[in-house]
């Protein structure tokens, strides 16, 4: 697997140039229900950081953020529910998936979320989300409403500079030309490691901001949020941020890196180990990746997956979806299998495997869930202990 910057850098010229979808012609797909017993409420915030500048563009003296904070929740069904994406974000979603323009319209892809409803009674866990690099926060909606509804807070996390837009509540969208900027100079001067660790810097700067800021969300949110029980999962670049951020923030207590390497290498080959990879953590970190006997995809022929299992203290487990891709553990599963017929077999393929995208979609939910129940709640369905379980999943070790 390639490193979870150079995997996505094609994709995000792709959406850069790619021209919007049309509203008018394009196709709404749908996002599966979550399972649990709460419904679930949506409400987006601007974070400000002036203590530091924009790490991509040195002439903005700080640095803001988008945070989205999905929660359990107490509405009724008629309750109208948000979309997926901002306009600006909608108009450049998908550019990264080799789909034809204007086939989907991704603007009108709706949440089961409802904007700034109330909080259900209780006190609640909270896990945070870090997206693929070039991927927007709303790229997971369907795995963390699911968290959501099985009661967590679960707070997403844009990395403005990264993707190709991000959309402030003021209107104005930032998106990431000097980052591509300095990629192609990085990658000119053969100075890719250090990209990678500015990158990074960036993004577990952010997440500190993030956690630094909790207890300061309005107090219909932060008052049903359990701040001693902090977990984090990430996809890509997100599931590396994860385990970055655990490495050197002890607030986090359990994490998941789903399909990330661990390494600051355009081609992981284990010669720039992240510090996390080389030293392991004393808390339960599980790793979840793709894998595909066909394509000879498999997250575990990565070098630095295997240098943070010798060195990993605490509880770990490392488990593969079978028959999927990197993109299996974003929406993609969920959303492109229903344009079977209309897109090539091997475009999808390439995105999301061949495993049936409800199957993993369920998996993935299960996994997840049961990670976070376990270490963040203290209640245990063993599904990670290893045995049978009716999901297309292989513990590897």
């Amino acid at each position: 697997m390639r490193s979870f910057v150079a995997a996505s850098l094609a994709g995000i010229m792709l959406a850069v140039s790619a021209p919007a979808a049309s509203a008018a012609k394009g196709l709404t797909l749908t996002l599966p229900a979550p399972t649990g017993r709460y419904a679930v409420g949506e409400s987006s915030f601007r974070l400000v950081d002036r203590t530091r500048p924009d790490p991509w563009v040195p002439a903005q003296p700080y640095r803001e953020l988008m945070i989205s904070v999905f929660h359990p929740a107490v509405h009724s069904g008629t309750a109208p529910v948000t979309h997926q994406f901002p306009a600006a974000v909608a108009a450049v979603a998908g550019g990264n998936l080799g789909l034809p323009a204007g086939l989907v319209d991704w603007a009108s892809t709706k949440t089961h979320s409802v904007r700034d409803a109330a909080m259900a009674p209780g006190r609640f866990p909270v896990v945070l989300y870090s997206p693929g690099a070039g991927d927007p926060r709303d790229w997971n909606v369907s795995l963390v409403e699911e968290l959501a509804s099985r009661g967590f807070v679960v707070v997403t996390v844009d990395h403005p500079g990264e993707g190709p837009a991000v959309q402030f509540p003021d209107g104005h969208v930032t998106g990431n030309g000097p980052m591509l900027a300095a990629w192609d100079e990085a990658y000119r001067t053969g100075t890719t490691p250090a990209f990678f660790r500015k990158l990074m810097e960036a993004r577990t700067a952010d997440i500190s901001l993030v956690l630094d800021r909790l207890a300061s969300l309005p107090g219909r949110l932060s008052a049903g949020m359990d701040l001693r029980r902090i977990g984090m999962f990430g996809q890509s670049g997100g599931g590396f941020t994860a385990a970055n951020m655990m490495y050197t923030d002890r607030r986090i207590k359990a994490g998941i890196d789903m399909d990330g390497t661990l390494e600051y290498s355009v081609e992981p080959d284990g010669t720039n180990l992240s510090e996390v990879a080389q030293h392991g953590l004393d808390r339960p970190f599980l790793l979840l990746g793709s894998g595909s006997a066909a394509s000879g995809n498999d997250i575990h022929r990565e070098p630095s997956w295997a240098a943070f299992w010798r060195h990993q203290h605490g509880w770990k487990a490392d488990v593969t979806l079978d028959d999927s891709a990197h993109a299996s553990f974003t929406d993609a599963e969920a959303l492109l299998p229903q344009l079977a017929g209309r897109v090539p077999a091997e475009v999808l393929a390439a995105a999301v495997g061949t495993v049936d995208g409800r199957r993993a979609v369920a998996a993935t939910r299960a996994l997840v869930a049961s990670f976070f129940t376990r270490f963040l709640k203290g209640h245990d369905d063993h599904l990670l202990d290893g045995g049978a379980s009716g999901y297309p999943i292989t513990f590897v070790r």
